[in-house]
C-alpha cells in the first residue's frame, strides 16, 4: 500500500512541483492537492490520508491552524510542514502542536521522499536547515544551564558522538558515513538515546545536547 499524501499549498506551481516529486514513485500516492487548510480538513474528513504535507501561509485557514485541527481530531493522520519559514519560534510551536516533520522548500527531492517515509513509519524528520534555525535561536539561552545532567554519565561515547552530529543537523546517512556504521544502526542509537534522556522529539534532544555541552 502506498503512502497516501495530501498536499496543501496555495501556490499552484509549487504544489505541482511537490506533487511531481511523488508521481511515478510506487511507495507514494498523492491523493489530493488543496489550496488551504479548510480544504485539507474537508478532504481528510471524507478520505483516507496518511500524511498531510502543509504550507504555513495559506488563505482561509493557515497551516498552523490546520495542523492543530488535524493533530487534535484526526490522530491517524501525521502532519509535516513544507515551508520557507525558518523562524525557530514557529518551528517550536508546531513541534509542540505535534507535527512530525518540518522541512524547507529548498529540500532536495530524494530527501523529501526519505522524510515522508520516516514520518509515515512514526519517526520525526527535520532537515538540516531547520535544525540550524533551532540552534541559532537557542544557543545563548542554553548556556544558562550550568549543572550537567547525571544522565550524561549513562551515555556511551558512541551515543555522545551521535548526539553531537544530530545537533549539527546531520542526517542518519551522513552520521553513518562519518562513523562508518549503517544508517539503521544510527537510527537504533538515536532511539536508545531518546529513551535514555526521556525526550520525544529532535528539538528536545538538541536542547539536552546544548544544556550538557554535547554539541562539540
Amino acid at each position: 500500500m502506498p503512502i497516501k499524501i495530501l498536499i496543501a499549498d496555495d501556490h499552484p506551481l509549487i504544489a505541482e512541483g511537490i506533487k511531481n516529486t511523488f508521481d511515478n514513485q510506487e511507495d507514494y500516492q498523492v491523493v489530493a492537492v488543496v489550496n488551504n487548510g479548510k480544504e485539507a480538513i474537508d478532504f481528510i474528513e471524507q478520505h483516507l490520508v496518511d500524511i498531510a504535507l502543509l504550507d504555513i501561509n495559506m488563505p482561509i485557514m493557515d497551516g498552523i491552524e490546520c495542523a492543530k485541527k488535524i493533530t487534535s481530531d484526526f490522530k491517524d493522520v501525521k502532519v509535516a510542514m513544507l515551508s520557507m519559514y525558518q523562524e525557530s519560534s514557529i518551528i517550536k510551536s508546531l513541534i509542540d502542536i505535534g507535527v512530525k516533520g518540518y522541512m524547507l522548500k529548498t529540500i532536495p527531492s530524494d530527501e523529501l521522499l526519505l522524510a515522508i517515509k520516516n514520518i509515515y513509519k512514526g519517526k520525526e524528520y527535520f532537515n538540516a536547515d531547520v535544525t540550524k534555525a533551532l540552534l541559532s535561536d537557542d544557543s545563548s539561552t542554553f548556556h544558562k544551564y550550568k549543572k550537567t545532567s547525571p544522565i550524561v554519565e549513562e551515555l556511551t561515547s558512541r551515543e555522545k558522538e551521535i548526539i553531537k552530529y544530530i545537533s549539527q543537523g546531520l542526517t542518519n546517512i551522513q552520521i553513518g558515513e562519518k562513523l562508518f556504521i549503517s544508517p539503521r544502526t544510527v537510527d537504533t542509537h538515536r532511539t536508545n538515546i531518546m529513551r535514555k534522556i526521556d525526550v520525544h522529539n529532535v528539538a528536545s534532544l538538541i536542547r539536552f545536547a546544548f544544556q550538557n555541552g554535547l554539541t562539540s
